[in-house]
């Protein structure tokens, strides 16, 4: 009979002391079991000093209202605006000592392009100025203003320019009339949301200037000693009755509110959008916790053995395993919350150093960082649960037993094999579901929500059963990415058995570098998906960089001949329309037809059709439009008949045709078309049905890149249609492409911050294929000994055990890649319903290399310390 375990028995003898004191004992082993939690705290709590960052830089160069305003009068938006009348009596109280009048205001800039000039009022110098002087002078009179950088640069209106407003008429507001304006000066403003081209002037200039009645808000600066409150009764007692609805609000309420808007929006959407990929790396960090803990319990199964084999109860044996977890938790969550925390306080310095950039420092944020570290240790405790209840239930008999690792290795249990069945088949019966009820084009009664959450639980409970069943799929994805390393000779062998004669520990490190993969991967294949949906619309909404169109007579071909000749531009591209009908009779249907030549444009390409190809275009057929087709109920190689238009003088009279032009749909769009066309035909077809010769617009593209280049070719635009266009005031030219950029930065943006984001959970596997490498070499000491014995050579076994590792990162990937391309495209079908369907080949695969590469780099230090040791000594030593 054994002696019954005492709960007074010496700490080192007791089942928690023996642990400890292992633990202690081997330092090097307690920071590589918790390596993946002291990452995961790490980026954490850098992602708390990075909050504290932007929210602190944010503060400290916020510029709103100025400090020296000390109440602040707003007109009701459903009452008048605060009138000149009333500004002047405020001016005039006694407590006042300067008051300003604001207004939010904007007039188009008169000529052929569309520009948008935002007007501010702002006294120019003074405690209650927004803006500073940085060239020319500030307006004094009517008909002057000073305009912002962007203006400057992107409206070329340097301090002498001429310009010309479209302000609302004064005696009637549904006329406009011309207001003709100098640029006096340019200067920068301090309103920190003040992003548009701007103008200014002062408050007296501002109104006859723009034709407005009064101010939406007025500043106002109390003189020195004179309480808010006193002051407030004041301005109170002069807006009176006439703007009874005003709020009066002092200058610090409205300083909190607009700071406290200047940290949240946006800022607070993108660190919310981060702390849902933090919590997906947490999740990865735990899983790699238990693999680590597994191994490490797995060499202890003597050790634990002898504890069952002197009395010890398996209750106790789970406790002490549990707080080991908890130390490893503590000790990896404080390192991971100083060395952010320190690199957090260094950021503002390097940014200052590098990029010029002035940060703010992020403070010492005491409580952030105690919920880190106490988040982490319940997180490696959860993690460390289910290893040590599978450790605690060794017999002691494995005490007499010479193996040190656990048995049954490659086997999984009936009730996991059961589980992972159950999780197979829902996530496939979930993913058909949505399959078979994919949306259409223009379905708009389908529940894209609910399907995006039936989407994300389909993917979970598909990576859940890789987590269960992996270790049945590890033996064959090796067998195939085995393959050519065992052609290789003996290292590739040895490195291909040892994965797979421990499956189960190679599904679990897998797995986690498969969720990093699936991420990545799925990340790009939207981003791809997404990029194409984009070119395809672009294509018809934004041909080009500008679209210059003519009313009345049209372009001349001289003018044409010009444009095409400016070497601001290319592909410069005319065109022509002309409206027709079609359609039964009585219900006839006006249509507009263009001989848009689409090859000429770089954007042609990227048009999809919807039946047909465009390549069949040519004489006597045309392509047509989504509404077009769909109302006259054709498709590719149907025939169509246009009804040609009358002559003016004839319109009113009975309904004579000039004729009937019948034609062969070449193809269908899956919307409209190109610059807006119902129906584009060849030029010789346009000639048939009796269209003028000038062409109704042009459609143009900068000859560079960037929007300088834009700007030269907008203004070369300007300058043919003001000399060489009859009519100039008959021709407008659009900015296309300020649409078309805005898309496009916003998809990199969150391309790119989307791939930023997911790499943590990379970063998190690639350490946990280290640690698990390393754990795996300590374990294998007898093995690697022996095999130098019979010959192996040092380097020789360096490369197994980096090849073994590289290996980790191959099984991931091809797991990884088989759950994030296909879950990334049904996302993308979902959400955007004609998006097509592109592989990034090119990235995917270098994604898959890459973190095979990665891995294996992870296994260099584990296998320069396994080639450390001498044969002799392994083969002596014990495990």
């Amino acid at each position: 009979m054994n002696a019954p375990y005492r709960a007074d028995t010496p700490w080192r003898a007791s089942a928690l002391g023996s642990q400890l004191a292992e633990l202690l004992q081997r330092p090097g082993r307690l920071v590589t079991t918790g390596m993946s939690v002291l990452v995961a705290a790490f980026v954490v709590f850098a992602t708390v000093m990075a909050q504290q960052i932007t929210t602190n830089t944010t503060l400290d160069h916020f510029r709103g209202t100025p400090e020296a305003v000390s109440l602040v009068a707003t007109a009701d938006g459903t009452s008048p605006d605060i009138s000149g009348a009333a500004l002047r009596r405020i001016r005039a109280l006694s407590g006042v000592a300067e008051a300003v009048g604001r207004v939010d205001s904007g007039a188009p800039i008169a000529g052929p392009s569309e520009h948008w000039l935002k007007l501010h009022s702002d006294p120019g110098t003074g405690p209650l100025s927004q803006v500073r002087l940085v060239e020319g002078t500030y307006p004094d009179r009517t008909g002057q203003i000073a305009v912002n950088r962007r203006a400057a640069e992107e409206l070329a209106l340097a301090p002498g320019t001429r310009t010309t407003l479209i302000v609302p008429n004064g005696e009637n507001a549904e006329k406009t009339v011309k207001a003709a304006v100098v640029v006096t000066g340019v200067v920068e403003s301090d309103a920190t949301a003040e992003q548009q081209p701007g103008g200014y002037t002062t408050d007296a200039h501002i109104g006859p200037l723009a034709q407005l009645p009064g101010y939406a808000r007025v500043d106002i600066r109390a003189k020195d000693g004179v309480p808010n409150t006193a002051l407030a009764q004041q301005v109170r007692g002069v807006l009176g009755a006439e703007h009874s609805d005003a709020s009066l609000r002092s200058g610090g309420a409205v300083r909190a509110e607009e700071a406290h808007e200047a940290v949240g929006g946006d800022l607070r959407e993108v660190f919310r959008l981060v702390s849902v990929f933090l919590a997906v790396a947490v999740g990865a960090a735990a899983l790699v916790t238990t693999s680590t803990f597994r191994i490490v319990f797995a060499q202890r199964l003597r050790q634990l053995a002898l504890l069952r084999a002197i009395g010890a109860p398996q209750r106790r044996l789970v406790s002490a395993l549990a707080v080991e977890g908890a130390l490893v938790g503590v000790v990896a969550g404080s390192i991971g919350v100083l060395m952010a925390l320190g690199a957090g306080h260094l950021a503002p310095q390097a940014a200052r150093l590098l990029a010029g950039e002035k940060l703010s420092a992020p403070g010492f944020p005491l409580p952030q960082a105690v919920l880190v570290v106490a988040g982490t240790v319940l997180v490696t405790v959860g993690a460390v649960l289910a290893p040590a209840l599978s450790a605690a239930r060794v017999s002691p008999l494995q005490a007499l037993r010479t193996a040190g690792t656990l048995t049954g290795e490659r086997r999984i249990g009936a009730a996991r094999l059961t589980a992972g069945i159950l999780l197979t088949t829902a996530a496939t019966g979930l993913a058909a579901q949505l399959l078979r009820q994919l949306p259409q084009t223009g379905q708009e009664d389908y529940d894209r929500n609910f399907a995006l959450l039936v989407t994300i639980a389909s993917a979970g409970f598909a990576f859940l059963a890789l987590i269960t069943l992996g270790p049945l799929l590890v033996r064959p994805v090796l067998a195939v990415a085995g393959w050519p390393l065992r052609r290789l000779g003996t290292i590739g062998r040895l490195a291909v058995s040892g994965v797979g004669d421990t499956p189960r520990r190679a599904a679990a490190v897998s797995a986690v570098v498969a969720l990093g993969v699936a991420l990545v991967s799925g990340a790009l294949v939207c981003l791809a998906c997404l990029s194409g949906y984009l070119e395809r619309t672009d294509a018809v909404r934004v041909p080009a960089d500008f679209q210059v169109a003519a009313n009345g007579k049209g372009l001349d071909a001289s003018a044409v001949g010009q444009f095409a000749a400016a070497p601001q531009l290319t592909h410069v591209t005319a065109y022509r329309t002309l409206e027709v009908t079609a359609g039964p009779r009585g219900s006839r249907t006006r249509f507009e037809v263009s001989d848009l030549d689409l090859d000429a444009l770089p954007t042609g390409k990227y048009i999809d059709t919807a039946t047909g190809s465009l390549n069949d275009l040519g004489p006597g057929r045309a392509v047509i439009a989504s509404d077009v087709a769909e109302l006259l109920g054709v498709r590719a190689g149907d025939p169509i008949t246009l009804t040609l238009p009358l002559p003016a003088s004839r319109e009113r009279g009975e309904p004579h045709r000039r004729g009937d032009l019948r034609l062969t749909v070449a193809a269908t769009l899956p919307g409209e078309g190109p610059g807006q066309a119902n129906v584009l035909v060849v030029p010789a077809d346009l000639d048939r049905m009796g269209a003028s010769t000038n062409a109704s617009g042009v459609f143009a593209d900068a000859s560079a890149e960037g929007l300088a280049a834009r700007g030269k070719a907008q203004r070369a635009l300007e300058s043919v249609v003001r000399e060489h266009v009859a009519d100039p005031d008959g021709v407008s030219i659009s900015v296309l492409a300020e649409g078309r950029d805005s898309d496009r930065d916003a998809i990199r943006t969150a391309g790119t911050t989307a791939l930023g984001l997911v790499a943590l959970t990379v970063l998190i596997a690639v350490v946990g294929v280290a640690a698990t490498t390393s754990l795996t070499a300590i374990e294998r000491t007898r093995e690697f000994g022996l095999l130098r014995a019979l010959g192996l050579g040092a380097g020789a076994l360096r490369r197994t055990i980096t090849v073994e590792a590289g290996l980790y990162g191959v099984l991931g990937g091809a797991f990884g890649l088989a759950l994030g391309i296909p879950y990334a495209w049904l996302l993308v079908r979902i959400v955007v319903t004609d998006a097509p369907l592109r592989l990034p080949v090119a990235q995917l695969l270098l994604v898959f290399s890459g973190l095979a590469a990665l891995t294996a780099l992870a296994g260099l230090l584990p296998a320069r310390r396994a080639t450390r040791i001498a044969p002799i000594t392994a083969l002596g030593g014990s495990e």
